[in-house]
């Protein structure tokens, strides 16, 4: 799945007339293989070691191209860096408040929410975004060790 994934997102690069480097596809073939929804300076620091001429500036630039022709999604929580996620599959997300991991959760009928809130209100959806917010399993887990501890 994922070479398969890769492969669509180039080809839709180059539909749009977007030159393949390798940077652009060291990017794109990171966030596909990655579920921890990374920040762009993660993922500069990760492909550094192997592209030791890439830049921040080189991956924010393919970060914002990549965001901008839909192949990615770019997800900003409150005043924390951004973090970019491969949008090949629409999900939504689950963000703990506490460690700020992200999560993705699958929904079955994640398209009629559209058509839903369309009948309901006649607006003319053009998308939608949810995500659910709590505590991740491990901070409920440390917090319980905590509040032993504490007790």
């Amino acid at each position: 799945m994922n070479r398969e994934a890769i492969e669509e997102s180039l080809n839709k690069l180059r539909k749009h007339g977007v030159r393949i480097t390798p940077q652009r596809e060291a990017v794109l073939q990171y966030l596909v293989q990655s579920s921890e929804h990374p920040t762009a300076d993660e993922i500069y620091k990760d492909l550094a070691p192997k592209f030791p001429k890439i830049s921040v500036a080189t991956v924010y630039n393919n970060l914002r191209l990549l965001t901008r022709l839909g192949i990615v999604e770019e997800m900003s929580y409150g005043d924390n860096s951004s973090r970019f996620d491969f949008a090949e599959t629409k999900h939504y997300h689950a963000v703990c408040e506490r460690c700020g991991r992200i999560v993705d959760v699958f929904f079955p009928d994640f398209d009629q929410v559209d058509t839903v809130a369309e009948n309901l209100t006649g607006f003319q959806v053009s998308g939608h975004r949810l995500e659910v917010y709590g505590l991740c399993p491990q901070c409920q887990a440390e917090l319980a060790a905590d509040q032993k501890i504490a007790n």
